[in-house]
């Protein structure tokens, strides 16, 4: 039986986030939250794709994979040093929805006939810290940190879903249903009081998304 989020100690927590690190890393399907991945509308048609924009749709996939992969640092870094267990509770339960995101992306990577990043190591430990600092500084900066990133993960979608090949139904499908996601967890965290990151916190957020972004587009 599962630990109780309010009787599990600092050792539980620290060997629960260490398991999930080396599960996400190493690319184990973690489930989520059973949900399948989205699809087109039925009987919308779709013409094939050109080899360019399936290398190009691919690489926008590995982007949104690698973004995921992120997710799950942040989400378990923050829920490692959250000093409530209400808290602890509703991060792990939205990193378990975002478990979805990431098995998609890896599945329409793939399908792309790709691979994902092969910076994911680096990608996770950079986020779990990044998490971590934020949990440490308290439980309402990290629910703002949530609040932040899910607010310009929003607007990175919404670029993807411009960017993508007009006849790359599948992935739009998958992007657009993320985009939903994303917005829902936001506004919970503001809702169990996240409070707004200082503008300099916001910007350095963004060169570092805009680092990892167009790294993982190549690599």
């Amino acid at each position: 039986m599962a630990t109780n989020f309010r009787t599990q100690t600092g050792g539980d927590r620290l060997f629960s986030f260490l398991d999930q690190s080396l599960r996400v890393i190493g690319g184990v399907r973690l489930g989520g939250s059973g949900r399948p991945a989205p699809k087109p509308p039925a009987g919308a048609g779709a013409e094939p794709l050109t080899s360019f924009e399936q290398r190009h749709a691919a690489a926008l996939m590995r982007v949104n994979h690698a973004g995921e992969i992120a997710a799950q640092a942040l989400y378990q870094g923050q829920a490692l040093v959250a000093r409530d267990a209400a808290t602890r509770a509703h991060l792990l339960a939205a990193a378990r929805e975002e478990v979805d995101h990431l098995d998609w992306c890896a599945d329409r990577v793939r399908d792309l006939g790709s691979r994902t990043s092969l910076l994911t190591p680096l990608w996770y430990a950079g986020s779990a810290t990044i998490g971590a600092v934020a949990g440490l500084a308290s439980d309402r900066v990290s629910l703002g940190f949530v609040a932040e990133t899910e607010r310009q993960v929003e607007g990175h979608l919404a670029e993807h879903l411009d960017r993508l090949p007009r006849a790359d139904l599948e992935s739009r499908a998958i992007l657009e249903q993320m985009k939903a996601d994303e917005v829902k967890h936001g506004r919970e965290a503001l809702a169990r009081g996240g409070v707004a990151l200082p503008r300099p916190v916001q910007q350095a957020m963004r060169l570092v998304a805009r680092v990892m972004t167009r790294t993982a587009y190549y690599v």
